[in-house]
C-alpha cells in the first residue's frame, strides 16, 4: 500500500516547523554564548563559604 502524496497543507506545516525549530535552536546557541562569556569574562567567582570576609586592609 502506497502513501498518498502530501498535501500542500502539510508542506507548509513542515516549513513552518523548521523555520520555529531554526529559531529555538538560534535562541539556545545565543544563550549558550552569553553564558560563556559571562563565565569566562571579568573577575573570578568567589565560593560562598558562609564566613564573614576580612576586613580590607586600612580599616578601623
Amino acid at each position: 500500500m502506497a502513501f498518498k502524496p502530501a498535501h500542500e497543507m502539510h508542506r507548509r506545516r513542515f516549513g513552518r516547523n523548521v523555520g520555529l525549530g531554526v529559531a529555538l535552536a538560534a535562541f539556545v546557541v545565543l544563550v549558550f554564548a552569553l553564558t560563556v562569556v559571562k563565565v569566562t569574562g571579568g573577575d573570578p567567582m568567589r565560593a560562598v563559604s558562609g564566613a564573614p570576609e576580612a576586613p580590607a586592609e586600612g580599616t578601623p
